[in-house]
């Protein structure tokens, strides 16, 4: 099967087995190959990786990725794509598609069944619709990934990096700064799609961490970054106090209290929870787990 990573192929690919791109699932299939070799290079995959792809689509990107990687495993959710991915991946013996939900899908007995247990490399063309629970899924199987790579909404890979204090600053930076270091590869303009989505996109590369940047109850500092960005238009104090939930339980945050830890951490009862760096958000989050 040759290479359909360019618009004529997957145009004829789309109307020979009559695919239309499902919205539901977030369908746009990519036809750029310079997007698709920058994210190769970017995740550094050998042929001694084993690569788990989420949604391969018609197979565009499996296919190169098959002949950079030792393994690659396909999770796809859409059963209907069957017949496409036995012919476009039919001369890629190391491809396996696994039909199910990713967000379902138990991403460690996969390491342990395809690659002996050892770190996976994931790359994704992500829908937009759940790229934060998926992207949150990855990242939270510490140990099942060296690194993760992939294609988000532009203003989704924003947020992923950016800095205390800016607009795009919010939960899901610190998330993504405790399990790992980001780095936006490169921005990918809605013309690298087949149909155009009506947003810019970025490729991602997300290097796991060994081991977590603090040693915070992960239960506490998470519950404490909440807080603070449910009501991002409240003081951080008055996050806590209003709305501070650990492990699914509210926790009785009195003012008092609260006000101590942070004049103990060295910062002002009227902070605001965007300003605080993750060391902070840290520090605060073990005073407040040892006092209330």
């Amino acid at each position: 099967m040759p290479d359909i990573l360019n618009p004529g192929e997957t145009l004829r690919i789309l109307d020979k087995y009559g695919i239309h791109a499902r919205k539901k699932y977030g369908q746009n299939f990519l036809i750029d190959r310079g997007v698709v070799s920058d994210i190769i290079e970017a995740s550094g995959i050998t042929k001694e990786d084993c690569v788990l792809e989420i949604g391969p689509g018609i197979g565009s990107m499996t296919w190169h990725l098959a002949r950079s990687a030792g393994k690659v495993v396909s999770v796809e959710i859409d059963r209907s794509l069957g017949p496409v991915l036995a012919d476009t991946l039919s001369d890629c013996e190391n491809v396996t598609i696994l039909w199910n939900d990713i967000l379902k899908t138990d991403l460690r007995k996969v390491a342990e069944e395809y690659n002996g247990g050892r770190p996976l490399k994931a790359v994704a063309n992500l829908p937009y619709y759940i790229t934060t629970p998926i992207l949150m899924q990855l990242l939270a199987e510490q140990g099942c990934f060296d690194s993760i790579t992939v294609m988000v909404q532009k203003e989704v890979a924003d947020r992923i990096t950016a800095k205390p204090g800016s607009r795009d600053y919010g939960a899901i930076t610190l998330a993504v700064d405790y399990y790992s270091k980001p780095e936006i590869v490169r921005p990918v303009p809605p013309g690298c799609f087949i149909p155009r989505p009506g947003v810019d996109s970025s490729v991602v590369l997300l290097r796991a961490l060994e081991e977590p940047p603090t040693d915070a109850d992960p239960a506490w500092l998470f519950a404490v970054v909440r807080a603070s960005f449910n009501q991002r238009r409240k003081t951080l104090a008055n996050g806590i106090v209003n709305g501070l939930t650990v492990g699914g339980k509210r926790v009785n945050a009195d003012r008092g209290t609260v006000v101590k830890c942070l004049e103990e951490c060295g910062l002002s009862p009227s902070v605001r929870g965007e300003t605080l760096s993750l060391s902070e958000f840290a520090e605060l989050s073990k005073c407040l787990a040892k006092n209330l």
